[in-house]
Parts: structure tokens; sequence; C-alpha cells
């Protein structure tokens, strides 16, 4: 009888054993086979939040684009001439008047002939300002490749004076505030009138090097030789 009791316990035990073994083996598996699904969901967490941070980054580029854009397409650039303090190009906001860009420029300098100018016109992109000195003739405004004089109404009543400029007398700040003459092209120009005499015509512009037929058109109604 103790015999058979013995003989059941062995084999309650080895089948305790074999439970407990199968017992882990299942939870190793089990663990295992949930581990690599955890692995991916992390990847593609991983994934995702990298591209909506891709996304936001390419957003924010092109919103940084278009606020530039957008800032830009509201001022105006000028350059500004003559008897101001710091002659230059500046920017300005749209809708501008002249003597913002003449404070911009540092002021007026001790000689400058504040009649000679509209400080109330309006500028536009492109704009060019001469300021004239006491006793100097050329002030003006070039708007957007159109000539303007910037001379107050009262002054320009009682010269009754020609807004073009003469290309037999005009210095060469007064020939660039044309539109299209800059620096060189005004330079060019005097140089040809001393080396050749008087111009006889606009036409005669021709014979300066780098004034064409299509530039010449441009500067025509802009400039004399009377």
């Amino acid at each position: 009888m103790l015999e058979e009791i013995i003989e059941k316990l062995k084999e309650y035990k080895l089948f305790v054993g074999l439970a407990v073994v199968g017992a882990v083996l299942g939870g190793f598996f089990l663990i295992k086979g949930n581990h690599q699904p955890q692995n991916q969901v992390a990847a593609l967490s991983q994934e995702i939040t990298s591209s909506s941070s891709s996304a936001d980054e390419e957003s924010e580029k092109v919103l940084s684009k278009a606020k530039a854009a957008e800032e830009e397409s509201e001022q105006v650039t000028v350059d500004i001439k003559g008897a101001v303090k710091n002659p230059g190009v500046y920017e300005l906001r749209a809708g501008a008047r002249v003597h913002e860009a003449i404070q911009k420029a540092g002021g007026l300098t001790a000689d400058a002939e504040a009649k000679s100018i509209n400080q109330a016109q309006k500028l536009t992109d492109e704009a060019v300002v001469y300021v004239a000195k006491i006793g100097e003739e050329g002030a003006d405004v070039t708007q957007g490749g159109q000539h303007q004089a910037g001379a107050s109404d009262s002054a320009g009543a009682s010269g009754g004076k020609s807004d073009k400029v003469n290309l037999n007398t005009a210095t060469e700040a007064e020939l660039q505030t044309i539109s299209g003459i800059g620096q060189k092209r005004a330079s060019d120009i005097i140089a040809y009138r001393e080396s050749n005499g008087r111009f006889k015509s606009v036409d005669d512009l021709k014979k300066v090097s780098g004034i064409g037929d299509k530039t010449l058109e441009k500067l025509k109604e802009y400039v004399t030789v009377d």
C-alpha cells in the first residue's frame, strides 16, 4: 500500500514538473511574440512623428517666404541724391513721402534749397530724389521711369522753366535724376560733351557709348539741347 502511494507521489511530481516547464516555455514564447509587434508599433510611431516634424518645417518655410514677399511688397526703394547729409539708396514703407526719404538720408544740408522740392510728394518704388543746393537748378523726383518736377507749385509758377534736363549744361548729378541714367552713363555723356562740344540734337546721344535707339526713345522726353 505504501509503495503505491510513493509511486503516485512520483507520478504527481513528474506531472507538476512538466506543467511548470510547459508554463515557463509558453510564457517565454508569448512574451517573445508580443515583443516584436511592440517594436514595430514604436518604429511606426517614430516614423509618423518624424514625418509630422518634416511637414511642420516645410510649412514654416512656406509661411516665412510668404511673409518675406509680403513685407517686400509693402516697401519702396528710393535713391536720394544732392543736398542731403547722407545720399544713398534707402528702403521706406509703401506710400512714403519725399520728406521721409530726406529724413532717412540724415536731413537737408545747410546749403540745400528746401523750396526746390515738393516734400509732400508720394514716392514709388525705384524713385530718384535729387535735392538742389541754393542757387542750383535741377531738383527733381523721378518716379518709376517718369520724370516729374520736384519743385513746389509756387516755385514752378514763378520760374517758368522747362522740366527737361539740358544736355549741354547739366551736371553729372542733374543727369542722374533722369530715370535710366546712372553715374557711369552721366559721366559718359559729360565726357562726350567735353570731347566733342555741344550736343546739336537729342539724337546725338546715340553717339555716347551704351546708348542705342531704345534707350534714346526713353530719354527723349526728359532731355533737351536748347
